[in-house]
């Protein structure tokens, strides 16, 4: 017997199946939505700090983001479910696992559920039954109201479907002090109003995706001057909502001079879509896109610096 050609396949064997394993698990990540995963937490820990008016217990910070995590991964995972018929239709999504098989759709909807009965449980343990709550009412907002009900129905449906996007600053004001006050409903108000401009933009560069899978996104239904419009009156409603923390949240001059430096990058590149698109030019939406996610990156970095600084 060759047992060197038996320890090589043996070894082959082995190396498919820790490919096999790893794949799997990559898919079970992407079902998350990293990315978006990542700009829902950018926005809760800064809260945590503002809320705290300086550094809160690490602990908390840490248990908080591992809660948040999972329950915008059980939603997440909910809307490839459910969406896995249009997303086989849109060349964006084309890839995900849903569509590619690499996760069966049972599969799927044990893991969010898993997911949503952990995160809930895991906040209820760790920081507060307030921050539970509005964890469990982020991802039903998500699943129900915007992926079973809004999005395939109105070209309004990211303007009250991103509702769901705002909850984090909720949950992570409420981990630190178990309450509510003006400053997080003023950030709740601030994600909704800058979740149209930051995704009608997609929408316009995917038009053909969404025509294709019959979803009415504004920006496959609207010619690009009625949605650059649209962006800029969204945009300047966000900075202005912005403006509104500095008076109500005792913001200094970090926050001040980064609310009005950023928020005016961002109503100018709101502007320049509307203008091409007036004239018939190019509109380059991911511009306006890349710019939203800065902008309110940047944004809650500043509110996080703020408090920390004696000015």
């Amino acid at each position: 017997m060759d047992t060197t050609t038996t320890a090589g396949a043996e070894s082959g064997v082995r190396a498919s199946a820790d490919r096999s394993f790893g794949r799997t698990v990559r898919a079970y990540v992407q079902l998350t939505k990293p990315r978006v995963m990542e700009l829902l937490l950018v926005t809760t820990v800064p809260v945590m700090i503002l809320a705290q008016g300086g550094m809160p217990n690490l602990w908390l910070v840490l248990a908080t983001v591992i809660g948040g995590a999972m329950s915008a991964g059980s939603a997440a995972t909910f809307n490839m479910y459910i969406d896995r018929d249009i997303d086989a239709h849109m060349h964006r999504t084309e890839n995900r696992p849903l569509v590619t098989g690499e996760v069966s759709p049972r599969g799927a909807l044990i893991f969010a559920w898993t997911l949503a009965v952990l995160s809930t449980v895991w906040l209820l343990a760790t920081t507060n039954w307030v921050a539970a709550a509005f964890s469990v009412v982020a991802i039903f907002f998500y699943v129900v109201i915007y992926t079973m009900i809004l999005k395939r129905r109105t070209e309004q449906n990211i303007v009250w479907g991103g509702i769901a996007g705002c909850f984090p600053v909720l949950i992570g004001w409420t981990a630190v002090t178990g309450t509510l006050a003006w400053e997080p409903l003023i950030l709740f108000v601030l994600v909704f109003l800058w979740t149209p401009p930051h995704y009608w933009p997609l929408s316009m560069k995917y038009k053909g995706d969404y025509v294709e899978a019959d979803v009415p996104m504004l920006g496959a239904t609207r010619n690009g001057t009625q949605v650059g419009l649209q962006v800029i009156l969204y945009a300047w409603a966000t900075v202005a909502c912005s403006l509104l923390l500095i008076p109500v949240g005792d913001m200094g001059l970090v926050y001040t001079v980064s609310a009005l430096v950023f928020g005016g990058w961002f109503v100018f590149e709101s502007h320049v879509l509307y203008n091409r698109a007036v004239r018939g030019e190019g509109a380059k939406p991911m511009r306006v896109f890349h710019a939203s996610i800065t902008y309110l990156t940047l944004l809650f970095v500043a509110i996080a610096v703020d408090p920390l600084l004696p000015f």
